[in-house]
Parts: structure tokens; C-alpha cells; sequence
């Protein structure tokens, strides 16, 4: 499989390099009415380990899990970053995020299509390579008003449900009332990821996290155990000035025309 793909940047017969891109045909030509074009398909992974007994029962957060996933969504941002750089991208946008909680592992797995400008222009070397998820409509949209994705953001935290007293857990039996247990272990777990997450949005220098994305809930192999998970784009302004995009009115011509019923009409 690796040497197939690097027979894809082989010169083939046409003169140049071709390329591999998980981005759509319109994609790839908006791209270049901003003059940038796809370079690669590059990915990054990492896995990480959980300790055994971890997930059960207890009180507070599940600290090695939590570190387990930071530590792996590093590690694939970090895997992903320095293959876009091998092959001369100066970005990588449309990042998909495959992750996987197991009881003794966490997998975080990234792909996503590195880009470059097609003139390798001083002013655009100036910018550190970036990693975001961002389609690249979007990311085109941030050009051209004069923003720049800088990374990928990402925070999470699983906490423990406290038990309920046996008590409790009969006198609740058949009653339809909050689980403040789970509640305030959702919250916690939330309160946690999201600060994490902001934390790596504030060494990265962005003014903000955009298209966040998050997944919470109780782990399947521990219901008692709840995680918060999420993961954004970090965005900065680096023209001297917001520019504001003009709306463009567009008109599909391919798109079928609705049925009509004229059995409908009444009168």
C-alpha cells in the first residue's frame, strides 16, 4: 500500500505529479480560485493504553483514561502534521476524526488531504503548518476574509456516576425524576473537556475554536462512567483586517423539479 501511494507522486505521462485527495471535485476547484491546490493524502494515528481495573467503580475523574485520550489526540496531530510537512503540504483541511474507547485502549485515527498555495509565495511560509478539519469550503472562506486555521483543538474527561445508596436506588424504582448522579457527572466531565480544549486553543495563539464537535455519554463496557470528548479548529485573523464576504446568489440547473400532483387541487 505505501509503495502504491508513492507511485501516485511518480511524473506520469502528462508531464507532473498527480495527486491522491479525499476532497470532492468542487472542493478542489474552490480551492484554487483562492490559489491553493491538494498535495496528499496523509494521515496520522496514535494508541494509547489504558491501565487495567481503571473503569471500576469510583469516585472523581478517571485520570489515566482522560490522559490516555489527550495523549493519543496528540499523537495523531503530531503524526499527521509531520507527514503534511514531508510531502510539502502547508496544511492539511477536511481532517476526518476516527477515535475508539475500549476498556484497555484509546485509538484516535486522523486523515485528511494536505494543501498548498500554488505559488510558494515568502508571505505564505511565514504561517506554521496547520492542521483542521475544516471542509475546504470553509477553509476557504477564512482566506478569503482574512482568517487562518492554526490547528486542531481537543479536550476530554471521563468521570464516575457516583453509586446511589441501595436506598435510594428502591425508592427511585418506578418513579420518573432526574438521575442527578449522571447529571452532575455530565457536567463535570464537560466543564473539564472544554477547559482542556481551550487550553490547547490558547498555546496554539488562536483567537478562537470553530466547528466544535463533541460526543459525551456513558461508556458502553461501564455504564457507571461517563466521557466528554470534543475537538475544534483554531482560528486566527492574520490580515490587517476582518474582510467581509459578499453573498453570491447562485442558481442550480440539475436539480430535478418537484413532482406535481394535480389531484391536490381543491375548488
Amino acid at each position: 500500500m505505501l509503495r502504491a501511494a508513492q507511485s501516485l507522486g511518480k511524473p506520469g505521462s502528462f508531464g507532473g505529479p498527480s495527486t491522491t485527495s479525499d476532497l470532492s471535485i468542487d472542493e478542489e476547484l474552490v480551492l484554487h480560485t483562492i490559489g491553493w491546490e491538494p498535495v496528499e493524502l496523509v494521515t496520522g494515528v496514535s494508541i494509547y493504553s489504558v491501565p487495567a481495573g481503571v473503569w471500576n467503580w469510583g469516585s472523581g475523574e478517571i485520570v489515566s483514561a482522560s490522559s490516555a485520550h489527550l495523549q493519543a489526540f496528540a499523537g495523531a496531530v503530531k503524526r499527521i502534521h509531520a507527514e503534511c510537512a514531508r510531502v510539502g503540504g502547508h496544511g492539511v483541511v477536511g481532517v476526518e476524526v476516527e477515535r475508539s474507547v475500549t476498556r484497555h485502549h484509546i485509538t484516535v485515527e486522523l486523515t485528511g488531504t494536505a494543501v498548498r498555495p500554488v505559488a510558494d509565495t515568502a508571505s505564505s511560509k511565514r504561517y506554521p503548518v496547520f492542521v483542521s478539519d475544516l471542509p475546504a469550503k470553509d477553509f476557504t472562506l477564512l482566506e478569503t476574509a482574512g482568517w487562518r486555521p492554526l490547528g486542531l483543538a481537543y479536550g476530554a474527561s471521563f468521570i464516575y456516576a457516583p453509586r446511589r445508596s441501595a436506598g435510594t436506588a428502591i425508592q427511585q424504582k418506578g418513579q420518573n425524576i432526574e438521575l442527578t448522579n449522571y447529571t452532575e457527572a455530565m457536567y463535570s466531565a464537560r466543564e473539564l473537556a472544554m477547559e482542556r480544549m481551550q487550553e490547547v486553543a490558547i498555546a496554539l495563539k488562536g483567537t478562537g475554536v470553530v466547528d466544535v464537535k463533541v460526543t459525551e455519554g456513558p461508556m458502553h463496557f461501564a455504564r457507571h462512567a461517563i466521557g466528554f470528548t470534543t475537538w475544534g479548529t483554531v482560528v486566527a485573523l492574520t490580515a490587517d483586517h476582518h474582510r467581509t464576504i459578499e453573498p453570491v446568489v447562485l442558481v442550480a440547473l440539475d436539480d430535478a423539479s418537484a413532482a406535481f400532483d394535480a389531484s391536490s387541487l381543491r375548488g
